[in-house]
């Protein structure tokens, strides 16, 4: 990546007030670009967006990708450059609760995403997040690649992968122009793996819960302690997206699906993710089992993102180990009274300290 390209760079970002969003709403702010975000409010209380305090620093316009007029007209208004496209309904548990408002948001809001993006002269490139959960999983174990089949069993994963073929149909139909100068935007789809890291304080889900017991002084609640996902600090992905739309800017070949997952390794049973979080924390932190998981949920998850490094130049610059601790380390100091914002630009500045050569995180 080149910190350079993101200087002045006109930003509009979905789901700016979700986990993921703040983070990489801080993120672009650190390289310089102009960022509008586009969300509903934050789902929780506390949340990171308000903690770092991040509508100072960006244009942040609440709404909704459900309602397309509203959405057309705040992009147009700002006509970006780049798009990244990560508002969605992101619990599976709430998609067995809501499933036709997980459909709505998650598949007709991407259509009206795309269809924002069409009626925007000015886009030269779009990721659109999606999830690893898209995949027809047979539990085989198997990493998935990006041409495997796509499926879902449950409303939240089907949701997902209804989104990735509507972004299909879409670029085929809409984006197919070769010129980057003078065409269409490029199109890519970017599906990660479980993302940890501090600020989340969403609800059911692993790391929140665990971190919310232990301030407490309680024993985590774990449902399905052997289930298997691929675990990754949530900077991983973001940078992997950043990297994406700059290789968008220049190539339109690239213009396809992209997995970002974790070291091979990392693609660990829960229960050792809680062991670990307990083994950072310290003190008497544990956990338990609470029966059996309500909902349907996929027993092993597994990512190839052998594509990503080899044409990309992408790879993880964190193991399982550092990202647990680098997690335990942000909600221990935010307890401690230190800004959020504060942590978590010491966090990404350490994060692209792996390779000084190749970016510059303003102070």
């Amino acid at each position: 990546m080149a910190a350079q390209f993101w200087q002045g760079k006109k930003v509009f970002l979905t789901g700016h007030t979700g986990f993921k969003g703040s983070w990489l709403s801080l993120m672009l702010t650190m390289l310089g670009a102009e960022v509008r975000g586009f969300a509903l409010a934050p789902d929780s209380n506390p949340n990171l967006f308000e903690e770092a305090k991040l509508g100072a620093l960006i244009d942040s316009r609440l709404g909704d990708i459900r309602q397309a007029e509203t959405l057309e007209a705040c992009m147009q208004d700002f006509a970006p450059d780049i798009v990244l496209h990560l508002a969605a309904q992101a619990i599976v548990s709430t998609s067995y609760r809501e499933p036709i408002a997980t459909l709505a948001t998650n598949v007709l809001g991407t259509a009206h995403v795309l269809e924002a993006i069409r009626k925007t002269p000015s886009v030269r490139a779009a990721v659109i997040v999606t999830t690893d959960k898209c995949y027809d999983n047979a539990e085989t174990g198997q990493r998935f690649r990006e041409t495997d089949p796509l499926g879902g069993k449950d409303p939240y994963s089907a949701s997902k992968a209804c989104a990735e073929l509507v972004t299909a149909s879409w670029r085929e139909s809409f984006f197919t122009e070769s010129d980057i100068e003078a065409g269409p935007a490029v199109i890519v789809t970017a599906r990660a793996g479980n993302v940890i890291g501090g600020g989340d304080w969403s609800a059911n889900r692993l790391v929140p819960d665990i971190m919310r017991a232990f301030a407490k002084g309680e024993p985590a609640a774990i449902r399905s302690p052997e289930a298997i996902r691929p675990w990754q600090h949530v900077l991983e992905p973001l940078s992997g997206y950043l990297l994406l739309a700059e290789h968008c800017s220049r190539d339109p070949a690239i213009a396809r699906a992209w997995n970002f997952g974790p070291h091979d390794n990392d693609a660990r049973p829960v229960k050792e993710i809680a062991d670990t979080l307990a083994a950072c924390w310290g003190g008497a932190a544990n956990w338990q089992q609470t029966g059996s998981n309500p909902v349907k949920e996929a027993h092993s998850l597994r990512l190839d993102s052998s594509m990503a490094r080899q044409v990309l130049g992408w790879q993880p610059q964190t193991d399982l180990q550092q990202a647990l601790q680098w997690t335990a380390d942000w909600y221990r100091q935010h307890a401690e009274g230190r800004p959020a914002a504060d942590i978590s630009r010491e966090q990404i500045r350490n994060y692209f300290d792996h390779d000084h050569s190749k970016y510059r995180i303003s102070q």
